[in-house]
């Protein structure tokens, strides 16, 4: 019995114990492949391939074609060219079987061209590869949710040890009350206690341009003093 066969772009009529040289395939030396790219088995015809057929072999060796000498040209440029020699890598492989059906099911590796990775028939006979067969596991597996962190409080402006609130005075807000504090000024005795030659420093160290006085700052400390 003969089967013609798909494999990297060539269809191939094979009978048991054939060895053929096909497009490189993932496998090494001595492991068994399955082509499962079967176009025709016996007198079945495939539409485009048969189901469930198949063609097993055995990888003998991974080789190289014939040196091949390409010749590049350039036009209009005399004795301007090259040769560009290339070997075709290719696989050794020997048939070993012909499945009319059950390949689907055999579990042998798929035979895939190229450098890919090896994989496994799948339930259906597509190649499955490892990789994709441990990130579905992965993907099935719940995972455990990590306790989501309770949100943080948002932090309070720390008033100095022994402090006033400063902002009791008129006009004086949080960044007021910092330079104030920057300053060394921290309770309301301290302000009430000021001489002009005092507010005239203050303006100037903390460019407040009259504010002291505009605002009435040593007369509301005053009151604020005494409770």
């Amino acid at each position: 019995m003969f089967a013609v066969l798909k494999t990297g772009g060539k269809q191939y009529k094979v009978a048991s114990g054939d060895v053929l040289r096909v497009e490189k395939l993932a496998a090494k030396a001595g492991d068994k492949v399955q082509f499962n790219e079967i176009l025709m088995v016996g007198s079945t015809v495939g539409t485009p391939t048969v189901d469930g057929a198949g063609v097993q072999a055995e990888v003998i060796d991974q080789i190289k074609g014939e040196k091949t000498i390409n010749f590049v040209k350039r036009r209009r440029k005399h004795g301007s060219q090259r040769t560009k020699g290339h070997r075709q890598q290719l696989t050794l492989v020997r048939i070993a079987e012909i499945l009319e059906n059950g390949a689907d099911k055999s579990g042998v590796m798929a035979a895939v061209s190229g450098a890919g990775m090896m994989t496994v028939s799948g339930a259906n006979g597509a190649p499955t590869s490892k990789k994709a067969a441990a990130a579905a596991e992965r993907a099935s597996t719940p995972k455990a949710e990590k306790p989501k962190a309770a949100p943080k409080a948002k932090a309070e402006p720390k008033a100095a040890a022994g402090a006033d609130d400063l902002k009791k005075l008129s006009g004086v807000g949080p960044a007021l009350e910092k330079k104030l504090l920057e300053a060394g000024v921290k309770t309301f005795d301290q302000i009430a206690a000021w001489t002009e030659a005092d507010v005239a420093e203050m303006d100037e160290k903390l460019s407040f341009k009259g504010r002291i006085e505009r605002e009435g700052w040593i007369a509301q400390a005053t009151e604020l003093a005494k409770g």
